[in-house]
């Protein structure tokens, strides 16, 4: 006790220092037993003085705790240690309230000190369900500029001096969109759920959510872009990851290192992923090709990307051989992008949540997959590489798809909200708008080229649509510039060279889906070039 009151008093002398003497300053009786004759006592003037032992009692009526405990006689009846004990409960109480005082002001001065972001960051609010456990109704507590906040991609704001980078295809152009949906894509995940690492122990892909499965057959359907009877959906960690699965299901067992590894092919210009990933881990199964134009052999595995990454064409597989497999990635092949000529009925078809709706950060892809073997050995590679996928996520993409899927559903968009509300409307608006911008600004700037531009009459629209792919392939066609890339990096524009996509240097790729801002910027700085 002792102890405690030396360092409340060794405080309050701090605070009297700043509040002008609000307390006189005074010391404690030693704990244990009756107080001495000869006291230590603090003046009351504030000035921080301590009296001389045997000093005279301070003049004045007012009461102070040196006249309780610094007379050497008490009144008959009240012993001496129960006048100490209550002036120090006395001072311990008085002193705690001008503890908690000078606190709850410096806290106001610290808060009113604060930038309003810094107030933000320290102040996020939860949600509440809206019920407390006994079913008692609870307060609601809204997070402030919830709809202002920076999303979280990690992009500064783009201005005039900006460098802007559109290397990655980072669909941040659909946020726009979702923005506008409310809750139809939201979703609530109570601790408790999703902490298995099984899903369906009957499914050949054991961690394959069945929401998840269900809504990726309802969207096929819906759009008439691939087809899903008879299929084996499986669920991957992005398209890439199950990319890597079907080279790995392809590949024949080599156990013993004896056989050649399986050769990837694809037609250049190709994906910049697909050798880089191929060979990433010097695997013994497969390796990286090149070309599929220039492959000579029978034994293969080749990756036809359509539409193609980068330059946005339809493609067919170009090999053909009993011994050779193909993998299709539809990744793009969504009315946005192109008209959905055909429903694609592929051995191996690949698609992913981050080009068609938008949610990259979500990395969820999935697989159509005829055959029951090969589909169980990728889903064994995804169960070695990540003991399954994310449930959290997989249970997001599903309702992220049945928004997209309620949008054109007559029984779900019977509303003018949901009519409104419809993604690839959104998105084919915004890409024809984006590519007529592209366009005009190359040919005010005069020194470069795209492909030209080509229609088809889209099942899914109903009508003829115009091919508007998520990148673009510039070439740049000024005679001294042989490093496309090079050349727009000094202009502060960063894209992604040709030479990685088995091209020409003077070719780059552009993404054409980032925010309007950064798009923006790009087209005027572009048609500036010359």
């Amino acid at each position: 006790m002792a102890a405690f009151q030396r360092r409340l008093i060794d405080a309050r002398g701090e605070f009297q220092g700043n509040g002008g003497g609000l307390m006189p300053r005074m010391l404690a009786s030693p704990a244990g037993g009756a107080p001495s004759r000869e006291e230590h006592a603090v003046t009351a003037s504030g000035g921080g003085g301590v009296a001389l032992r045997g000093a005279s009692r301070p003049r004045g009526g007012a009461f102070s705790a040196a006249k309780a405990i610094g007379r050497r006689r008490t009144a008959p009846g009240t012993p001496l240690w129960r006048v100490a004990v209550f002036a120090s409960v006395a001072l311990n109480v008085a002193t705690l309230a001008l503890l908690l005082h000078h606190y709850a002001v410096s806290h106001q001065h610290h808060a009113a000190a604060a930038s309003p972001d810094q107030r933000h960051d320290t102040c996020v609010q939860p949600e509440t369900s809206g019920k407390r456990e006994d079913g008692a109704a609870a307060p609601t507590v809204e997070p402030r500029d919830r709809d202002t906040r920076a999303p979280s991609t990690g992009k500064p704001a783009v201005t005039h001096d900006s460098v802007i980078n559109l290397d990655h295809g980072d669909p941040t152009m659909f946020e726009a969109f979702w923005r506008e949906t409310g809750d139809a894509a939201e979703i609530v995940i109570p601790g408790w759920q999703t902490m298995s690492y099984f899903s369906d122990v009957t499914n050949v892909c054991w961690f394959l959510e069945p929401e998840f499965d269900q809504q990726v057959r309802r969207l096929h359907r819906t759009v008439g872009n691939a087809a899903v009877d008879g299929y084996h959906v499986l669920v991957g960690t992005g398209s890439t990851q199950l990319f890597m699965a079907a080279l790995y299901a392809l590949s024949p067992p080599n156990a013993d290192g004896a056989a050649e590894p399986m050769s990837v092919v694809s037609t250049a210009p190709y994906y910049s992923s697909y050798p880089a990933v191929t060979d990433f881990l010097r695997s013994g199964l497969f390796r990286w090709g090149g070309d599929a134009d220039t492959f000579v052999g029978d034994t293969y595995i080749e990756l036809v990307c359509s539409p193609n990454n980068p330059d946005g064409a339809i493609r067919e597989a170009v090999l053909s051989s009993d011994a050779g497999k193909a993998v299709h990635d539809l990744a793009y092949y969504w009315p946005q992008y192109t008209p959905i000529t055909r429903r694609a009925d592929h051995d191996i078809m690949l698609f992913t949540v981050s080009k068609s709706t938008g949610h990259a950060g979500t990395r969820i892809g999935w697989a159509l997959v005829k055959d029951r073997e090969v589909a169980r050995r990728m889903t064994k590679f995804v169960e070695l590489n990540t003991i399954g996928v994310s449930k959290d996520s997989q249970l997001r993409a599903a309702k992220v798809l049945r928004a997209v899927s309620d949008g054109y559903d007559d029984e779900h968009s019977s509303g003018g909200a949901m009519r409104s509300h419809r993604l690839f409307d959104f998105g084919r608006r915004k890409m024809v708008e984006r590519w007529n911008m592209l366009r005009a600004a190359a040919a005010a700037s005069g020194i470069f080229s795209l492909p030209e531009e080509t229609t088809g009459y889209c099942n899914f629209a109903n009508e003829t649509a115009g091919n508007n792919p998520a990148f673009a392939w510039l070439r740049c066609d000024r005679e001294d510039v042989v490093d496309c890339a090079g050349f727009l990096r000094g202009h502060k524009i960063l894209t992604r060279c040709g030479s990685q996509f088995g091209a020409d240097t003077r070719y780059v790729r552009v993404s054409m889906l980032d925010r309007d801002d950064a798009f923006d910027f790009f087209v005027r700085r572009l048609a500036s070039l010359k």
